[in-house]
């Protein structure tokens, strides 16, 4: 480098300080070209917006009119004027029916004559299924009553020819003098067989009947009647 002859002449310690001078002209230069252009946009800008705006809040004036409320019931007025009318005044009395000039409005009441036959209310009344005394059956039990039934039994022919067998269920009543009666076929094989099993139980003679608090009493049995082909 070559050497000054002055200090004075020597810029080199005054560099920075002019460099600070360029930059703040610089900034100010800058800041006045972006404030003179936002200014100009801003305007326009706003002019728009309020424009826009006022078109969405346009609302169209209507003339119509509201209709009328609905009118209040009227409320009754109680008066307190009490209207005195002369005694000589008819009075119209068609509402009143007098049951004594009319028969036909009249009730006809029957005297009751003593001795009159009165119709008698019979009760049916209810078998039993379970008694304190069974009935007996020739002064056995249940199985003498089935070794007498298979003893009668004629296996029918069409149901041999088809070989159909099977267990037929039966119901009976023992009324209060011993006799069968009311047979019916509550669970069937075949119409051969229930017929016969039905035919054999009706033909039974007079059981002991069963008894309950000492009393004779009808007694429903259900019965089973088995057909096997040997």
């Amino acid at each position: 480098m070559e050497i000054k002859k002055t200090p004075k002449a020597n810029l080199e310690s005054k560099k920075f300080l002019f460099r600070e001078i360029g930059l703040v002209f610089t900034l100010l230069f800058v800041l006045l070209a972006f404030e003179w252009k936002s200014s100009d946009k801003s305007v326009s800008s706003l002019a728009n917006t309020n424009a826009a705006i006022m078109e969405e809040d346009a609302i169209p004036v209507t003339n119509e009119t509201p209709p009328p409320p609905p009118e209040m019931p009227k409320i009754p007025v109680v008066s307190d004027i009490i209207e005195i009318v002369d005694d000589n005044m008819k009075i119209s009395n068609d509402l009143i029916i007098n049951t004594e000039d009319d028969s036909k409005l009249g009730v006809d009441v029957k005297d009751y004559v003593q001795g009159a036959k009165e119709e008698a209310i019979v009760e049916e009344e209810i078998p039993y299924t379970i008694v304190e005394e069974k009935p007996t059956f020739q002064g056995g039990d249940e199985n003498t009553f089935t070794k007498w039934v298979f003893d009668r039994l004629v296996y029918p022919e069409i149901a041999k020819e088809n070989g159909v067998q099977g267990r037929v269920i039966l119901q009976f009543l023992v009324g209060k003098d011993g006799s069968v009666s009311d047979v019916k076929v509550v669970r069937g094989v075949d119409a051969s067989l229930d017929k016969e099993a039905a035919r054999v139980v009706a033909s039974s003679p007079k059981w002991k009947p069963g008894r309950q608090r000492d009393k004779p009493v009808k007694v429903r049995y259900t019965f089973p009647v088995i057909f096997l082909l040997r």
